[in-house]
């Protein structure tokens, strides 16, 4: 029989999205919360992550807002020198884990249920005792939508023969000897991060065969730094990023301009990236990672045998003495699959993407709509979804979202303050506290409300060229 429990919220998922969103109704109501989660301890697919990860964006707007993750210092050595500190997958799950039990438990509001598989109509067992519950909710947030699949965790879509040597990049600490040469599947952040593990603990780089299927546009992680000190690189990317755009008369030469001027990075001038994750990496990573010089780019892995890796577009020589690192999971496989829904709908809230790069801050303003606003349609309006990118053209309409909610954002007073008040949301306190009398500020601040507009109307005029097909 099952045990019958009672909430107001009842929330599936503890990774960023669900403790974003807790955080934020704890401060905004007086609600009682059950979080019900599959995994150990609360931190999503951070439980999987492997030992050498590091978010790649500053700790400083990342987590919750009501719990600094950062150290608050700038980084002394490594390639991410002279910036805001990248927390370790370790510390991401330690706070998560302290969160939980210091504020959430420690309210008196909030009830977490671990290690449990969720059910639908509001009913889970658990994984351990196989005891069922039974919740009476008024809500439910299924925090779920933004789970991506892990390297750990995923299965490749390609075969690979039982002599070969295969592995999560989870496993490459675990090597033992000299391997014949390490084989990095995968072109986005996991196999950056794989490559650029092998490359610190001195690995050659002519041992290393990269096989990137797709290249990629990439942020430059000066640009992200939400402090003083980076003001020009932060808030002056953003003035370039719609100068850029205002001034293009081809997609193509958006994207060039947007190089030009610094906002976006590439591992290889003579290839032109046809995909865009919004990974963020630093120019001493990017030369970094250059030292690798066996680049394989036939297509996606369709196998993997004894001598001989297949690709779609041809093959290359192996061995069983090859490491083969599975960096192929990716975004299109997990979330690119799903079918977007409305953040709000009737008793379902679903929390997605209504910034670019950020499912924390999207997850807390959900939240915070949710708390401060009775209408549906008005809710859906602040939480419009900003879609998420692959094809290197996906940057034209998730950007178009992102300034259109920038917009709309602003026209609502009390939102608009609350959003310079959260911690997540990086840039709006730096912004707003700029002196009349700086002149070099002032004059980005003048180039950002110039060039808005236009940048507006072209991404307008190029997201109608994607759909005509041009």
């Amino acid at each position: 029989m099952s045990e019958v429990l009672k909430t107001d919220y009842l929330i599936i998922g503890s990774g960023v999205v669900g403790m974003a969103f807790a955080d934020t109704l704890l401060e905004e109501t007086s609600a009682n919360i059950i979080i019900v989660d599959r995994y150990v301890k609360p931190g999503g697919h951070w439980n999987l992550a492997y030992p050498f990860v590091t978010l790649h964006q500053p700790s400083s707007f990342f987590g919750v807002s009501s719990k600094e993750l950062s150290r608050g210092t700038f980084d002394q050595v490594g390639l991410n020198k002279g910036m805001g500190d990248l927390a370790s997958g370790a510390e991401v799950c330690a706070y998560f884990d302290d969160l939980m039990r210091q504020r959430f438990l420690a309210s008196g509001r909030v009830q977490y249920f671990p290690m449990c598989d969720y059910l639908g109509d509001g009913t889970f067992t658990s994984k351990l005792t196989g005891k069922e519950y039974q919740v009476e909710h008024k809500k439910l947030v299924d925090a779920t939508f933004l789970t991506v699949d892990v390297p750990s965790t995923h299965t490749p879509n390609f075969s690979i023969s039982p002599e070969v040597q295969f592995m999560p990049l989870n496993d490459l600490p675990k090597i033992r000897a000299k391997p014949t040469g390490y084989v990095v599947i995968g072109g986005g952040k996991t196999a950056i991060d794989a490559c650029l593990w092998l490359l610190e603990t001195g690995v050659d780089p002519d041992d290393i065969t990269w096989i990137r299927s797709r290249d990629a546009w990439l942020l430059d992680r000066a640009n992200t730094q939400p402090t003083e000190a980076f003001f020009t690189h932060s808030v002056g990317s953003i003035a370039v990023q719609y100068e850029a755009i205002a001034g293009a008369d081809s997609i193509e030469d958006m994207f060039d301009r947007l190089e030009v001027g610094g906002y976006l990075l590439r591992l290889d001038k003579n290839v032109r990236p046809s995909m865009f994750h919004a990974a963020t990496i630093s120019r001493a990573e990017v030369t970094e990672l250059q030292r690798i010089k066996n680049i394989v780019r036939l297509g996606h892995v369709t196998e993997i045998e004894e001598s001989r890796i297949v690709l779609a577009n041809g093959e290359i020589e192996t061995s069983k003495g090859h490491v083969h690192v599975d960096c192929s999971a990716s975004l299109i496989r997990t979330i690119g699959k799903r079918v977007p829904v409305p953040v709000f709908k009737g008793k379902c809230i679903t929390p997605q993407m209504i910034r670019g790069y950020q499912p924390a801050f999207s997850a807390s303003m959900a939240a915070y709509v949710e708390a401060n606003y009775t209408e549906e349609d008005e809710r859906n309006k602040l939480c419009a979804l900003v879609p998420m990118p692959n094809q290197a053209e996906d940057f034209i309409p998730m950007t178009l979202a992102m300034m259109t909610n920038q917009f709309n954002w602003s026209q609502d007073k009390p939102l608009k303050r609350w959003i310079g008040q959260n911690r997540l949301d990086g840039f709006t306190k730096l912004i707003t506290s700029v002196d009349k009398n700086d002149r070099e500020k002032m004059d980005i601040m003048r180039r950002i409300q110039v060039s808005a507009m236009p940048a507006v109307a072209k991404l307008q005029q190029f997201a109608a060229e994607l759909s005509e097909g041009f």
